[in-house]
């Protein structure tokens, strides 16, 4: 219960503690995508199928940042998880630390209101600073997905914008779970994921093609392949 009252009571503190000029000078974004498969640390949450994404963000002048995000998913193979939709919410904070550094801390809660019961809901914290188009970062989850107890999240990310509205970027994750076996059907306790992905830019409308894959054997995770390497087309616009 305490894991579902502490995302709106953040955000309620720092709404109500924002002057009406911060409000006024607060800027709001919105996104929504469609993808060919919903990846999540090299993993489908999809069932290796299309879907739909979006999320709004409140970002005010002092870096403190508030947003939700949302995505179809589809666990039906998987007892106890037959929900079709995630709910993300965070806030955080970032700012600039350099000419060309920049820092990112928060707090964000994982939640799937159509599950029976709350297996799939867990919350993390996460920090990441950057260095021109390189950025490290990691995530603590106190019970992971599924119930998985601890998990640390560590990752790699760098963006290189080889060409006006083209960018190749690169990432590398470490999943470290404290619980063997939870999710991942042979016991294992640790995975890497990875990906590598073309974006460009065509009348204000993002297309991607990513190669996402994971160190995960055939049929590991939920005794399924979503795990398997693969390529994600997507289609998306920021507002």
């Amino acid at each position: 219960m305490l894991k579902k009252v502490l995302p709106a009571a953040i955000a309620a503190s720092v709404l109500a503690g924002a002057t009406a000029t911060t409000v006024q000078a607060a800027e709001i974004s919105a996104n929504v995508a469609l993808v060919s498969d919903y990846r999540f640390r090299g993993i489908s949450q999809s069932d290796e199928d299309i879907a739909i994404q979006g999320g709004f963000d409140l970002a005010f002048d002092n870096g403190i940042y508030i947003g939700t995000w949302g995505s179809s998913v589809d666990f039906d193979s998987v007892d106890g998880f037959d929900g079709s939709l995630e709910l993300d919410y965070y806030i955080g904070w970032g700012m600039d630390v350099g000419e060309n550094s920049a820092i990112d801390v928060g707090y964000l809660y994982y939640d799937y209101p159509g599950d029976d019961g709350d297996n799939g809901d867990y919350q993390e914290i996460y920090g990441s600073f950057s260095w021109h188009d390189l950025t490290l970062g990691m995530a603590y989850s106190d019970d992971y997905y599924g119930g998985t107890d601890k998990f640390f999240y560590y990752y790699a990310d760098y963006s290189w914008g080889f060409a006006e509205n083209w960018s190749l970027d690169f990432h590398v994750g470490f999943n470290d779970l404290d619980e063997d076996g939870g999710f991942l059907s042979d016991g294992e306790d640790s995975y890497t994921d990875y990906s590598v992905g073309l974006t460009w830019s065509v009348m204000g409308v993002d297309l991607g093609a990513t190669y996402v894959g994971t160190t995960l054997d055939e049929d590991e995770v939920f005794g399924t392949d979503w795990g398997e390497d693969t390529v994600v087309v997507s289609i998306s616009k920021s507002m």
